[in-house]
């Protein structure tokens, strides 16, 4: 992507396709109570105009996915979204719990279209609302094969990808996978409730949460100039050279044709404001901005 297109796509926002995500639909009188225990956010907040984002653990607390939640228009189901890569296993984790649950979980990927809007591209838009990007947008869900009209400018997944590392939001399998705890990604406000009551993983995280205490922390990083090989699993290391973390992603930011990414380092270094990527000095910061 060339500096002239980011600073398109900020200004003027864009369109995406993400219609390759696997969806499921939960039906039945148990629905909401049924998914409120497998998701680490509360189900009720999510609406047919508003989507909800939560993580999916297993009973170590871990994430087995990340997962967008919204109410089917007719408020008779609930819709899933997930990456294209958790089609099958995060089918079967679903599926795995129901016993004497009035629910039916059935995938509809191949039944819907699903494009997301934002930036200023959303505006005016009648869609879900839904942050995927860290800014205000909206969801689509059409009949599948349906393209909404006159929605510009579209952005490709790469261009998706790349911003999604630009602005630090974390993806799976990248930074959100059976490794991980949901805070360790830094997902406490925007992927999980705390006062909704039990769900699997419930109790480590609300361990974790009280004593703070977790291995690592997610951080963005940017090299502060020169050129450097980096690839996921590239060590991040303090400034004496111990190696501290890794890279997760990362990208050549077209504003300064420098990397930029994201990492995991061991929480005691994630309040630094400079650690080594790939042997060159990096400015660190919190997930949530760029440095």
């Amino acid at each position: 992507m060339k500096k002239e297109r980011l600073e398109e796509i900020e200004s003027g926002g864009g369109s995406v396709n993400l219609s390759a995500r696997a969806k499921w639909r939960l039906s039945g009188g148990d629905r909401v109570r049924y998914l409120n225990g497998q998701v680490t956010q509360d189900v009720r907040k999510a609406s047919s105009t508003g989507a909800v984002y939560a993580c999916v653990t297993d009973v170590k607390g871990r994430i087995c996915g990340d997962v967008f939640i919204r109410a089917s228009d007719d408020g008779e189901s609930l819709l899933v979204d997930a990456e294209p890569e958790l089609a099958e296993s995060l089918g079967i984790r679903l599926e795995r719990y129901i016993i004497a649950d009035d629910v039916e979980l059935t995938e509809v990927t191949d039944d819907w279209s699903l494009w997301h809007v934002f930036g200023e591209a959303a505006k005016g838009i009648n869609g879900v609302t839904n942050e995927r990007l860290g800014e205000p947008g909206v969801d689509l869900w059409l009949p599948r094969g349906e393209r909404p009209p006159n929605l510009k400018p579209a952005v490709s997944l790469e261009e998706w990808e790349m911003l999604r590392v630009l602005r630090g939001v974390p993806r799976f399998p990248n930074e959100l996978n059976g490794d991980i705890f949901p805070p360790e990604a830094r997902l406490e406000e925007r992927a999980m409730d705390f006062t909704k009551g039990c769900y699997i993983g419930q109790e480590i995280l609300s361990r974790i949460r009280t004593t703070g205490k977790m291995p690592k922390k997610l951080v963005c990083w940017a090299v502060r100039e020169g050129s450097t090989e980096i690839a996921p699993q590239t060590p991040i290391q303090s400034r004496d050279g111990a190696t501290v973390g890794s890279v997760t992603s990362h990208a050549a930011d077209p504003r300064s044709g420098l990397e930029v990414g994201l990492g995991f380092v061991k929480q005691a270094f994630a309040a630094d404001s400079e650690l080594l990527v790939g042997g060159v000095v990096a400015s660190i910061a919190d997930s949530s901005q760029y440095p």
